[in-house]
C-alpha cells in the first residue's frame, strides 16, 4: 500500500516532530484533518504531551495546528487550544502567528467556553514575552468585558491573561485600573488573585496609578474570609501605592488617599502574625510603609522583602502561587486523568473524555 495515500498514525507525527522532520511532521498533520475525530485528537493530545515533557519546537507546524482551532468537533477544538497553551508556555515565539487565530476563538460567542478559556490562556502566554502582539484594542477588550458576563470557567483564565499582559508590558493596563478594581470582589478567588496582580504590577511601576483601586483593595485586605494570597497582593499594591503617595505623611496631606490610615495600619500589623507567611510579609511590608513612606523597604522588615513589589519575582512565583489558590480537593478531579473539574462542568472530562 501506498503510504502516502493513507492517513498516518497519530504516533507518527509525534516520532516526526522528535526527529525534527517538520516537512513531514507538516504533510502529517494535513493528512490527520481527514481523520476519525478520535484519531485527530489523539494525535494533538500526545503532541502536546510531548512538548511539555521535552519541548520540542512546533513553530514550523503552527500554521498547520491553526486549522484545528475551527475543528467542526468540539473536543478537537478544545485538544487544539489546549496544545496552544501548552506551546505558549513552553515557547512562546512559537505560539506568536497563531494570535489572530486564538483571538478569533476568544472573541466568537458562540465557542464552546472551555475553548475560549484556553485561547485567552495561550494569549497570556504569549503575551508575556510579545505584549505588543497580543494586547491590541479587541482582544484587550474581549479579556476586560468577559470579566463581566462570561462563564465562571472562562473569567479566572481572562483574568489570568490580563496578569500576563501587565507582566509582559505594566505600564500597559494602567489606564483600565478602576475598571479592573471593579472584579476585586468576583466570586472566583482565582480571579481576585490575578486582578490583584495586575494591580500590584502596575504599581511597581505607576503606584499613583492605584489610587483608583485603593477603597477595593482595602475591602480585599479587611475581608477575614478573603484568601490569603489575595489579601497580600492587596496588602502589597497598598504599600506600593502609600509610599507613592506619602501616606502617613502630616506635612503632605493632601497628597493622603481616602483610607483611613490608621485602622488599616492596625489592621496591616495585626496581619503581620498571619499563619500564612506571603501574607503576614506583605502586611508587615504595607504597615512600615503606612508608618514611614519614605523609609527604605529593604530594612524596614524583618524578612527579605527582595520579592515584594518586584515585577520578576512576581513573574517567577505567580503560577505557582494561583496553583496554590486553585488546588482542588480530591472530589473535584476527573477519576482517569486528574484534571480539575470546575464546578457546573458537563459530566464528561474535557482532557480525556471520560464520564464521571
Amino acid at each position: 500500500m501506498d503510504d502516502s495515500t493513507t492517513v498516518p498514525a497519530a504516533d507518527r507525527l509525534t516520532a516526526l516532530v522528535e526527529e525534527r522532520e517538520h516537512e513531514a511532521a507538516r504533510t502529517c498533520l494535513e493528512r490527520l484533518a481527514d481523520a476519525d475525530p478520535e484519531v485527530r485528537k489523539t494525535a494533538l493530545r500526545d503532541l502536546r504531551t510531548l512538548v511539555d515533557d521535552q519541548g520540542p519546537t512546533v513553530r514550523p507546524l503552527v500554521p498547520t495546528l491553526q486549522r484545528f482551532l475551527t475543528d467542526d468537533e468540539r473536543a478537537i477544538r478544545l485538544t487544539a487550544a489546549k496544545l496552544f497553551v501548552t506551546v505558549a508556555a513552553n515557547e512562546s515565539d512559537a505560539a506568536v502567528d497563531a494570535v489572530p487565530a486564538l483571538g478569533e476563538r476568544l472573541a466568537d460567542d458562540a465557542e464552546f467556553y472551555y475553548v475560549r478559556a484556553r485561547c485567552a490562556e495561550a494569549l497570556g502566554y504569549v503575551a508575556l514575552d510579545h505584549p505588543d502582539e497580543v494586547a491590541s484594542p479587541d482582544i484587550l477588550a474581549d479579556l476586560r468585558i468577559g470579566l463581566s458576563f462570561d462563564e465562571p470557567d472562562v473569567r479566572p483564565k481572562l483574568a489570568k491573561a490580563l496578569a500576563c499582559v501587565a507582566l509582559g508590558e505594566p505600564t500597559r493596563l494602567d489606564h483600565h485600573v478602576g475598571t479592573l478594581a471593579d472584579y476585586l470582589d468576583d466570586e472566583h478567588e482565582l480571579v481576585r488573585y490575578h486582578l490583584a496582580t495586575v494591580l500590584v504590577v502596575i504599581g511597581c511601576e505607576r503606584p499613583s496609578a492605584l489610587a483608583e483601586a485603593s477603597g477595593e483593595l482595602v475591602a480585599r485586605v479587611e475581608d477575614e474570609t478573603e484568601n490569603d494570597y489575595v489579601r497580600g497582593r492587596a496588602a502589597e499594591a497598598l504599600g506600593l501605592l502609600a509610599r507613592a503617595d506619602g501616606v502617613g505623611d502630616e506635612s503632605e496631606s493632601e497628597n493622603e488617599s481616602d483610607v483611613e490610615v490608621s485602622v488599616l495600619q492596625a489592621e496591616f500589623e495585626m496581619l503581620e502574625d498571619a499563619d500564612t507567611g506571603f501574607l503576614a510579609d506583605r502586611a508587615r511590608y504595607a504597615a512600615r510603609a503606612f508608618a514611614a513612606p519614605d523609609s527604605d523597604p529593604a530594612i524596614d522588615t524583618a524578612t527579605d522583602t527582595a520579592e515584594i513589589g518586584d515585577i520578576d519575582a512576581i513573574r517567577r512565583t505567580t503560577d505557582e502561587i494561583a496553583a496554590t489558590v486553585s488546588s482542588p480537593d480530591a472530589d473535584d478531579e476527573c477519576p482517569h486523568c486528574g484534571l480539575a473539574l470546575p464546578d457546573g462542568a458537563p459530566p464528561m472530562c474535557p482532557r480525556c473524555g471520560a464520564p464521571y
